[in-house]
């Protein structure tokens, strides 16, 4: 029986291309090391397609009831099957190699076999991707993305409490290091044995490109330093921005902002996110044209979105780097009381900027998103932040993703949604459950805004969140979508020409 699911995962390797038939005695040998068998007796196959997830999981029962696997839990089980894969994924050279040569033929074909490689090989695990829960949501800027993100695994008290008896470690210094690429992981840290990583150069730095494992969106890489150094917002972050979709025309990429509260999880690792997708703010349009001294040649223009961004569309991207540079240098410096703006107080900076960049057909073009991190009496976690009243939804920081217009939700709602849905329906009491007191007020204006039944429930309640998440953004925006905040945001742009 066992013999059949060590064929079925050489099989598929072979079907992917991760392995050439000439392998198949090694594969099957390496595989029985990993698993500790001894022996084997080649099956006979038919030809149904191989359930990756169902054969690695037979696998992992069988090494767990005979001691091989040590424990049964998410984490030791990721930690197992992720090294059964890299036992089975090509060296570096040869990834790199073939990346290379369909880069030379046409970039997108080489991000096209890169990223269907990364999905063979498990690293990006479809299964668990497939999980996610996604729907778009019209709103007053558009159709709004939103996801509940339910392909992280769930925190595993087992290998918490393994991990608190290890000793402090330093390698790789953090997940986006390049030294994560074939690492075996440990309870507190992704295996990564079967991940290769492509090197690339931007304004002649050397970079790294991967995919994110949790795909929040159609090919979603991360571009991240060789060097492990901190986020920053400056001159050369928007050259690199900017050569690296000269090298990928097809993708956008941005970076988040490197200041806490508005920035990503990961300040320590400079690092960009891109892919391929055309996000709601990418569409927006321009809603008031913009003129910046000295640069005739840049469109210039504040757009139609909740947050407060200002785009840049010319021909030259070097031009573009001038321009978004004397912006970012002017918002460091601003401060407007009456907006309630500050650059800093007590000496803590406040302004940046969150910068995403793409082509429009041979030009080139960068979003500048205004980003501030003052934090209030009244809002504790921060002024331009979702503020008290949404955070049933959502309190966590709003990073590049969510700056383009994509939600990425936690996994609680999804659980909490489902019964608040059913207790409108039954016209039962909101408060009194724990799962949905902290959504009742929000649920009752929805009852009574609406003639809840069980057929409709799911899709009013999702077209709810999708206007909580707007709101959201329009908290996180500098400058209001009121006749003052516009205002006040075309006194901050005359201030770059003074």
């Amino acid at each position: 029986m066992i013999d059949t699911a060590v064929a079925k995962l050489v099989r598929y390797a072979e079907n992917t291309g991760l392995i050439a038939p000439e392998d198949h005695i090694w594969a099957v040998n390496t595989l029985l090391e990993a698993l500790k068998l001894d022996s084997y007796e080649e099956p006979v196959l038919d030809d149904a397609p191989i359930d990756l997830p169902a054969v690695l999981d037979e696998l992992m029962d069988d090494a767990h009831a005979r001691g091989v696997m040590e424990n049964d839990s998410i984490v030791y089980r990721d930690l197992f099957d992720t090294s059964l894969m890299g036992r089975l994924t090509p060296p570096p050279r040869e990834v790199i190699a073939k990346f290379r040569a369909l880069y030379a033929q046409n970039p997108v074909e080489a991000t096209n076999w890169y990223y269907k490689f990364s999905q063979d090989t498990n690293y990006i695990r479809r299964d668990r991707i497939a999980r996610d829960m996604q729907w778009k949501a019209d709103t007053a800027y558009g159709e709004l993305d939103i996801t509940i993100n339910l392909s992280k695994p769930e925190k595993d008290p087992k290998a918490i409490a393994a991990a608190r008896d290890l000793p402090a470690a330093s390698y790789p210094k953090c997940q986006l290091c390049p030294e994560n690429a074939g690492y075996a992981g440990r309870v507190n840290h992704p295996a990564r044995q079967n991940h290769r990583i492509i090197p690339i150069t931007i304004d002649q730095t050397p970079w790294y490109m991967q995919y994110s494992p949790y795909v929040y969106y159609n090919e979603h890489c991360i571009v991240f330093n060789s060097v492990h150094t901190p986020m920053k917002i400056d001159r050369a972050c928007f050259r690199k921005l900017l050569d690296f979709i000269g090298q990928f025309p097809h993708y956008f990429v941005g970076s988040n902002a490197d200041l806490p509260i508005v920035g990503g999880s990961i300040l320590a690792h400079d690092h960009f996110q891109g892919g391929r997708y055309e996000f709601a703010m990418a569409k927006a349009p321009v809603e008031t044209e913009l003129h910046f001294t000295g640069f005739d040649d840049i469109r210039a223009g504040i757009v139609r979105w909740p947050m407060s961004v200002i785009r840049l569309t010319a021909a030259d991207p070097d031009r573009l780097v001038e321009l978004a540079d004397r912006i970012l240098n002017a918002w460091r410096g601003y401060t407007d009381v009456e907006a309630t703006i500050f650059a800093e107080t007590d000496g803590v900076p406040h302004n940046t900027i969150t910068p995403i960049a793409r082509r429009r057909g041979s030009d080139y073009e960068i979003d500048l998103v205004l980003r501030n991190n003052l934090t209030t009496e009244e809002h504790p976690l921060g002024l331009y932040h979702p503020h008290a009243e949404l955070h049933h939804i959502k309190k966590e920081n709003i990073g590049l993703i969510e700056v383009m217009g994509l939600a990425v939700l936690p996994a609680r709602l999804k659980n909490e949604l489902a019964v608040l849905g059913e207790k409108m329906v039954k016209g039962e009491d909101l408060r009194a459950d724990p799962l949905t007191a902290s959504h009742a007020e929000w649920a009752e204006r929805i009852m009574q805004e609406n003639e809840v039944t069980a057929d409709n429930v799911t899709d009013i309640l999702q077209r709810e969140v999708g206007l909580v998440f707007a709101q959201v953004l329009e908290h996180a925006g500098v400058y209001k979508r009121t006749e003052e905040g516009k205002k006040a945001f075309l006194r901050f742009a005359e201030s770059v020409n003074a």
